[in-house]
């Protein structure tokens, strides 16, 4: 099947490959699971915790593993055909990779348990035809984050909290590789002319690349991973981060076409819950995404996505998100999804909002509803508009219906802090009102925080009339309803 592979087995015409008379006798292998186990004690003693993701194989990763790979795979590539793996099934691809590393190895007489060489085999694969030391994490789904500081380290966000893994690179060289392969798939490089690039997986997760000679230790690669199975709100309730009446008001919010802007911090869970949020669009809808890179998993059939673009070498050809919304605008949109508002393109979503994009909705980094709406301001006047504060701040109401704000908690939980509505000016101030809060109440024997949801005791927010028009008033005033029956039990207990 490939073309080079002419340099092992006994069938091929010219070539007489003699096996050695007896095995080549190697000095033993240190005992892996004594490395490890002495690796970690060695980090727990600096303060980290280590969490073995690889097999004893993979964790002992000393020279003497690498000078095997490294000849292994050396002879792989000199026996096969790469261009041709691309229109190969990814199955089949392996499974010829593999039949070929393990002619390589029996040819070279290399002495190997059974275990050693399946774990060797599976890392060339890896190598090969995925992202090579990075395979076992990217598979895990309980992991949100994978933050490699060089070849040598590499952390994990499980469970919220940052854990040091033992997965190594074999050399600064080889974390590049896996860093130009990842950027390469989305058209992006990364090199020392372009040492910082943003890209994706095809699952959506979003990648960071920064590399030399910015990074001075190594590239620092940053994956967010994004679930295999999408979260919903009901599951969102499951895991405590909203109650169910604010689950319900939120359903409503997507349902009735309202422009939501959603804030919170860094890792808050801010694309989630927008994602949540997308799931009550119509069918119907034309929906048009504009993203830094493209991570949101709407459903509906009626979707367009777009994608910014950096420069090139020349420093053309860049694409930015002001010219996505300008141009989306042209494209007979009932919706305008906006991935992260982080610059003067705030001035085009809320133009957007205010001219009959209604159920627009954007993301931001602030630390309270107040807050996203100084920042909406000060992103604007970043674009060099000479308006009155005063226009802005009118530009802001008309325009933004509710701001829910999301909050990542010092014990690593998730929580939908605020739900408030945007209600008008009085004199030069913006005057919201909370319809939902989360108030924290302590924390557990485990270091876990204890709060819960409660409701303002609105009954008839500024959007009622929006919900009426959607025939949903019903359903929100017995939302609304019974969070503050169940406020005034909790207040009477």
């Amino acid at each position: 099947m490939f073309g080079k592979r002419t340099s092992f087995g006994g069938n091929t015409p010219g070539v007489n490959v003699a096996p050695p008379a007896r095995p080549v006798e190697r000095a033993p292998r240190p005992d892996p699971a004594r490395r490890a186990s002495e690796e970690a004690a060695a980090n727990r003693l600096r303060g980290e915790e280590v969490v073995d993701v690889r097999t004893p194989v993979d964790a002992q990763r000393d020279k003497e593993y690498f000078a095997t790979k490294s000849a292994i795979f050396n002879a792989l590539i000199d026996s096969i055909d790469l261009s041709q793996l691309a229109t190969m099934d990814q199955d089949a691809a392996r499974e010829e990779i593999r039949d070929i590393v393990a002619e390589i190895i029996a040819l070279k007489s290399i002495i190997m348990s059974i275990s050693e060489q399946e774990d060797l085999l599976e890392d060339i694969c890896n190598d090969v035809l995925g992202y090579g030391p990075l395979e076992p994490l990217l598979a895990r789904d309980d992991i949100a984050d994978i933050m490699v500081n060089g070849s040598q380290k590499c952390y994990i966000e499980v469970g919220g909290r940052v854990r040091l893994t033992n997965v190594r690179f074999r050399d600064d060289a080889h974390l590049m590789n896996v860093c130009q392969r990842i950027v390469s798939q989305v058209g992006r490089r990364v090199d020392e002319s372009s040492p910082i690039c943003d890209a994706r997986l095809p699952d959506g997760s979003r990648v960071n690349v920064i590399a030399p000679p910015l990074a001075i230790d190594g590239a620092a690669l940053t994956i967010r991973k994004f679930k295999k199975d999408k979260l919903t709100l009901q599951q969102l309730v499951k895991y405590g981060s909203i109650s169910p009446e604010g689950a319900e008001v939120l359903r409503i919010l997507g349902r009735v076409r309202g422009n939501v802007l959603i804030s919170g911090g860094t890792g808050s869970g801010k694309t989630t819950l927008l994602n949540c949020l997308t799931a009550f669009i119509e069918k119907d809808e034309r929906v048009i995404t504009c993203e830094d890179s493209a991570e949101l998993q709407l459903q509906q059939p009626h979707v367009v996505r777009l994608e910014t673009r950096p420069p090139n070498l020349e420093g053309e050809g860049e694409i930015t998100m002001r010219d996505l919304i300008k141009n989306c605008l042209r494209m007979r949109p009932e919706r305008i999804i906006v991935g992260e508002v982080r610059g003067p393109e705030a001035f085009d979503l809320l133009q957007a909002m205010n001219t009959g994009h209604d159920g627009s909705m954007g993301t931001l980094h602030a630390n309270s509803p107040r807050e996203a709406l100084s920042r909406l301001e000060s992103m604007i006047t970043m674009g060099g508009y000479a308006l009155p504060s005063r226009t802005i701040r009118e530009m802001i109401v008309s325009s933004i219906d509710v701001i829910v704000q999301a909050a990542r908690l010092r014990d690593g939980s998730r929580r939908i802090t605020h739900i408030s509505e945007v209600l008008g000016m009085e004199g030069d101030v913006i005057v919201t009102q909370d319809i939902f809060l989360y108030d924290i109440m302590g924390e557990d024997g485990n270091g876990m925080l204890l709060g819960r949801h409660r409701s303002t005791g609105i009954t008839k927010p500024q959007f009622s009339e929006r919900a009426r028009y959607f025939n949903e008033e019903a359903n929100l005033v017995e939302a609304l309803e019974n969070a503050n029956v169940e406020q005034n039990e909790l207040l009477g207990a």
